[in-house]
């Protein structure tokens, strides 16, 4: 069938609208059509070819939309559900059979190779083939997508506003939840107050964490992230020094601390202002990093880790965040501002500057 995408076909350019021709889902696929989409930094890094996705292609990788069709073997959906898309999985690997398919082996293959789980492609555009991104390319009015990668939700929720939850909220809410598990009484840090942080943030105050640190460049997002849970919020542009000023919150340093930003210089505070046994967590796409290894690592017992997707189980982890989400508990539509699908481009700066903490498309 026909669609409208936004596609990029070269490095670092803006997004252009054509028509593609999409295919049937096949087996162990469904169609959907598309109703937003969130825009999350790992496009960004995409269209930048900071991820090698290979070109032309329609990234996108926070839908939501109703289901048109469904491919052959496809049990669970039905035409008409609600559904939200999360990161694809290959479903018959070790850690996929084991619960953990945000550890798939086949992870970096499905969602940045620009194919679907087969290894083939549904997007073309007068014969030349288009790369898919996750598994799905939400940056369209349709898209194909494999059963394993969507959740289905209940159709009193707003649907438009459940596609960021299927990445950059997971991943923030997902670190803590899944992963860190603070236990009530200990101290988290968060350096960026975008999606990420932000979700991270409402996560640890759930917990409860006594201290939760909200560390940031921007005065409007420290004051959002204290309204969502923060207890305290430094701004790195004015405080002379931010690692000193958490040990001074903290009686000397964080349990935790999460790095949202992919700056370097902002992972090795995240890992200084962790007390002894402390763990720092990158979770944005990070360059090269040099550290002394005795004096900032293993002296004192620390731990840095990486974290992807919050560990998350989709299909378990977005109802749950549903849930807190209906109890007023996590409060993430506090985070969005919609742009007209057509103003994608607008959309994307807003949010690269910083003007906006989560953008969502709407497809209407």
């Amino acid at each position: 069938m026909k669609i409208t995408a936004a596609v990029v076909r070269e490095k670092g350019q803006p997004f252009q609208f054509e028509e593609l021709e999409l295919q049937d889902p096949r087996e162990g696929e469904v169609m959907v059509k598309i109703a937003a989409s969130g825009v999350c930094h790992t496009d960004e890094v995409a269209q930048q070819q900071m991820i090698p996705v290979p070109l032309p292609a329609v990234l996108g990788h926070e839908g939501c939309g109703i289901v048109e069709k469904v491919g052959p073997g496809v049990t669970e959906f039905e035409p008409g559900d609600h559904v939200v898309f999360s990161f694809g999985s290959c479903g018959h690997c070790d850690s996929c059979l084991a619960g953990k398919p945000y550890a798939c082996e086949n992870f970096n293959a499905i969602n940045f190779g620009g194919v679907m789980s087969d290894g083939t492609r549904r997007l073309s555009k007068d014969g030349q083939e288009v790369s898919s991104f996750f598994g799905q390319s939400s940056f369209a009015t349709y898209s194909v997508v494999h059963k394993n990668s969507i959740i289905r939700v209940d159709k009193d929720l707003e649907l438009d506003i459940l596609g960021p939850l299927g990445c950059g909220i997971q991943t923030g809410a997902g670190a803590v939840l899944n992963r860190l598990k603070p236990v009530a009484g200990s101290s988290l840090v968060v350096f960026g107050c975008g999606t990420v942080g932000m979700s991270a943030i409402m996560a640890a105050h759930l917990c409860p964490c006594k201290n939760i640190i909200a560390v940031s460049g921007n005065e409007e997002s420290l004051a959002l992230a204290k309204e969502l849970g923060a207890t305290h919020g430094i701004n790195r542009k004015t405080c002379g020094d931010v690692v000193a000023e958490i040990k001074k919150i903290t009686g000397g340093g964080a349990d935790y601390a999460i790095d949202t930003s992919g700056v370097p210089d902002m992972v090795k505070k995240a890992l200084a202002s962790v007390k002894f046994l402390g763990t720092a967590v990158v979770l944005g796409v990070t360059g090269d990093l040099t550290i002394n290894v005795q004096a900032e690592l293993m002296g004192e017992g620390k731990s840095l880790i990486g974290i992807v997707e919050g560990d998350s189980n989709p299909k378990l982890f977005i109802p749950q965040l549903i849930s807190y989400y209906k109890e007023g508990r996590f409060p993430f539509d506090r985070l969005i501002h919609v742009y007209d699908f057509n103003d994608i481009n607008e959309a994307f700066h807003a949010s690269h500057s910083g003007k906006v903490i989560k953008a969502l498309l709407k497809m209407n």
